[in-house]
């Protein structure tokens, strides 16, 4: 038996060795070699997207679910890796452990303007933690594990390796099969735990801000422990609000912008804000002392040291893991709290008060916070929710309940439209054993709609509720408060989703009465095959978030 392989072998190899299950992609000519490795092998599953795009989001989105690597396949060299630049820059802002193998063309080639010929190594750069080319086959492998490694160390984030066409075909040796180790941080020194009891001993209106450094964790039971331990409350940085279950006594739900009033005042009225895992960046503060008290002690801890202090005054800035951290801090002693956590118990109870009075909007078409209402009730506990960025899924973001982490994807500091579809298929794949819900609005699913087709065609049971307002609500949003309602590009017409779904063989429905939106997921849930549910909502119910862009 020969001790020589393809690249393309040595490539399979390495994914299957390494744990990998799925990956995904789009067919091209750039590494037929590897495909054809993988049938032959069959230990390694394939989803094919009808565009690199919507395969990275895919792959980002799996990464999500198992805590990566997500890989994907940009198995075209030149125009298929190029449309991979928009998942893998989401993954970039979303710390995301995406590794992407990409095709180039062939070595003797390379500087002549060949065809499809580009800088690929440069254009992904600046969006990934490496953009590296293999220049040797028997450099293949190893750099393919060191790029998992890479993805997976510290903090995430996509790394994307270029294999040029030639070395996919050429005969390297059989690849070492040792698992690949990623190395953990521990938590804080013994000084600085003790400095950060001290505070929480004095603190009187102390708030836990935790973010995804408890999700890629996989955690989070830490977190509500300690946050039982202390009773403190718990704010989820933007995204993260399945980091804590929905209804648990001690968690607000999200803060900042994006979130509710009750977690933002948690923020700015505290003394001492335990920002664990979590970054206190733009996306979850806007940078303003709004979401981030300008006189508490500040306790930050993330697994990048260049993150602690870096957008407020920290009391005490760590480099650390948060879970280990918070393993720590079990036995600190809290200050006089029962006023502070007392006026956030009756907060929390007002506010889902109003929730459910919002469960009762009247107008026909619905009110995009009653569709969200009756989503809430409809949704198993145990249900995958991703979320594209725009107007409805922008009350989208603390309006859902979350059980189960993880539970909830969202484009995160990228603000992406056209992500949450694609996502979805993603994250149905990683966890074929739960409901996996997409909640976008209408041009959101405009961008991905014709990976219905995949859906069916692998059998990912996802539900699409489209969220129908007739624009690109965000904007139509901005025209309509500051530029006297003049709008030009805002209105768009969608065709019937629910039908293009049927034609592909997923179920569909069409939604206008808020009572039929329950049914309806119930229907789609219980089919067991991906299902689009176009929801008619009130075009006039928009809402506003940047207004600082604006001002003058």
């Amino acid at each position: 038996m020969s001790d020589k392989i393809t690249g393309g072998e040595a490539v399979y190899r390495v994914l299957r060795d390494q744990g990998v299950e799925t990956v995904f992609g789009l067919l091209g000519g750039s590494m037929l070699e590897l495909y054809d490795a993988m049938l032959a092998g069959g230990d390694v599953n394939y989803v094919g997207a009808r565009d690199e795009r919507a395969a990275g989001h895919m792959a980002d989105a799996h990464a999500r679910i198992t805590g990566g690597p997500g890989i994907v396949l940009g198995a075209q060299a030149g125009p298929g890796v190029v449309n991979l630049a928009t998942s893998v820059a989401e993954a970039h802002l979303a710390y995301s452990p995406l590794v992407a193998i990409c095709g180039a063309i062939t070595r003797a080639d390379l500087g002549k303007d060949t065809f499809q010929e580009i800088d690929q190594v440069a254009l992904f750069a600046p969006i990934s933690k490496k953009s590296v080319m293999v220049t040797e086959p028997e450099r293949l492998a190893p750099m393919l594990k060191d790029a998992i490694r890479l993805a997976m160390s510290g903090r995430r984030g996509p790394v994307v390796l270029h294999v040029p066409r030639d070395l996919m075909a050429a005969q390297v040796s059989l690849p070492a099969s040792a698992p690949i180790r990623v190395a953990r941080a521990g938590g804080p020194s013994a000084e600085d735990l003790g400095a950060i009891k001290d505070l929480i001993s004095k603190a009187q209106r102390p708030v836990i801000v935790a973010g995804g450094g408890f999700k890629w964790s996989g955690e989070t039971e830490v977190l509500r422990k300690l946050a039982e331990a202390l009773n403190i409350p718990v704010v989820a940085s933007t995204g993260h609000a399945d980091v804590m279950p929905h209804g648990h006594p001690n968690f607000a739900g999200q803060g900042g912008p994006r979130g509710n009033a009750v977690a933002a005042r948690l923020t700015r009225e505290a003394d001492l804000i335990l920002a664990l895992g979590a970054r206190l960046a733009f996306n979850s503060t806007f940078l303003s002392h709004d979401y981030v008290s300008a006189t508490a002690d500040v306790v930050q801890v993330d697994i990048e040291g260049s993150s602690a202090g870096r957008y407020f005054p920290t009391t005490i800035p760590i480099q650390a893991d948060a879970p280990e951290t918070a393993k720590s801090l079990m036995d600190a002693k809290p200050g006089n709290t029962g006023a502070w956590f007392a006026a956030f118990r009756s907060d929390m109870d007002a506010l889902n008060a109003v929730r459910e009075t919002e469960a009762q909007l009247p107008g026909r078409p619905m009110h995009p916070r009653r569709a969200l209402a009756e989503l809430r009730k409809a949704l198993p506990k145990n249900a995958i929710v991703t979320l594209d960025t725009g107007n409805a899924c922008l009350q989208a973001a603390d309006r859902l309940a979350q059980y189960h982490c993880p539970g909830l994807i969202t484009p995160l500091d990228f603000g992406l439209v056209g992500f949450g579809y694609a996502a979805a298929l993603g994250a149905q794949a990683a966890s074929p054993d739960r409901p996996v819900i997409s909640v976008i609005g209408d041009g959101g699913f405009g961008f991905t709609m014709t990976e219905i087709t995949t859906a069916v065609r692998y059998n990912l049971p996802v539900v699409a509720v489209v969220l129908d307002n007739g624009a690109w609500g965000a904007e139509k949003a901005y025209q309509m408060e500051f530029f006297g309602g003049r709008l030009l590009g805002a209105e768009i017409d969608s065709p019937a989703y629910d039908a293009i779904a049927r034609e592909c063989g997923a179920v569909g429905h069409h939604v206008t009465e808020p009572e039929a939106l329950g049914p309806a997921v119930a229907n789609a849930l219980a089919s067991g095959r991906p299902a689009v549910i176009h929801v008619e909502i009130d075009p006039a119910a928009l809402s506003t978030l940047r207004k600082d862009l604006f001002k003058n």
